[in-house]
């Protein structure tokens, strides 16, 4: 039997936190290790509890959930958490910082338990997401003409 994917909540909060609780607990391959209200909690609690998978809100008090991230994800902790960025903001400023912060997914909070479930089990297993309301804004950002990274064929 393969141990469960640990995760760590960090929401400010109390009762969303309380919802992905809820929503988690049930999983029988999910674990959740605890809460945190805000970003530095969030790296503290990281650090002293290593969960495989931290959910992070991005708009935290003190040290915001796109900080938290760079400082979970920084170079030289290769066996370091993923995190999914969950948040209500659908804002491509944010999805673009979360992911150069090195966060491995990110949803919006309109999803479905299902999804976030899903995600989680993605994310925990090496590979990243982006919920698909979001993916095909990504694509035609690098698509367009002259955008980063795009060559005439």
């Amino acid at each position: 039997m393969r141990r469960p994917i640990r995760v760590l909540l960090a929401d400010d909060q109390h009762l969303v936190r309380t919802g992905f609780r809820v929503i988690l607990e049930v999983e029988d391959d999910i674990e959740v290790v605890g809460e945190a209200a805000d970003g530095e909690r969030a790296v503290g609690m990281t650090r002293a509890l290593h969960p495989d998978v931290v959910l992070m809100d991005v708009e935290m008090p003190g040290v915001d959930g796109l900080e938290a991230t760079r400082r979970i994800t920084s170079p030289g902790d290769a066996d370091g958490p993923a995190v999914l960025i969950l948040t209500t903001f659908d804002r491509d400023d944010y999805l673009f910082s979360a992911l150069r912060a090195g966060a491995s997914g990110f949803l919006l909070k309109n999803g479905t338990p299902e999804s976030l479930i899903e995600a989680i089990r993605v994310v925990a297993r090496g590979d990243g997401l982006l919920a698909p309301e979001i993916t095909r804004r990504v694509i035609a950002t690098f698509t367009r003409p002259g955008a980063a990274g795009t060559s005439a064929a």
